[in-house]
């Protein structure tokens, strides 16, 4: 093992930690709301492993983010299929507008399939995606340019 390669993904561990942590804490340990979808998970690999990637940039980890959800909402909400159909056809439409946009930020593909099965309202829109998002941006911002600095956002 190559110790660039070490220190790169423990960096990464360490403060893909960190952020989803403190998303964690705001989500479970306040009364402010849910502060956590799974696919910021996966965002995490992208900001803090490969920050200089088109995908990780923060108007496609935003806008991505954002597509996606309202996307699954409104299929959610308006279109009358069972979950089996619509939700194959909500990752294709968020999918196909992320690339149309030239906002892509594959972890962002899954937000319709999270927004389908959990049911959720259009309050989720704001808390977590939006707010959720920022509070990431944030924190790859400061870490990526500040601590570890690297030129981020590219």
């Amino acid at each position: 093992m190559e110790k660039n390669n070490f220190k790169k993904s423990f960096l990464a561990a360490f403060f893909s930690f960190i952020t989803i942590g403190v998303l964690t804490l705001l989500t479970y340990k306040t009364n402010l709301g849910v502060f956590l979808i799974a696919s910021f998970g996966s965002s995490m690999v992208l900001i803090y492993g490969y920050p200089e990637s088109p995908f990780a940039q923060p108007r496609n980890v935003f806008f991505g983010h954002l597509i996606t959800s309202i996307v699954g909402i409104l299929f959610l909400y308006l279109v009358p299929l069972p979950n089996y159909i619509l939700i194959p056809i909500a990752v294709g439409v968020g999918v196909g507008l992320m690339i149309l946009l030239n906002v892509t930020h594959p972890p962002a593909g899954g937000n319709p399939i999270i927004v389908i099965i959990g049911s959720v309202s259009l309050d989720y829109i704001i808390n977590p995606v939006i707010v959720g998002s920022v509070i990431i941006l944030i924190f790859a911002i400061i870490i990526n340019k500040l601590i570890l600095k690297k030129q981020y956002p590219k």
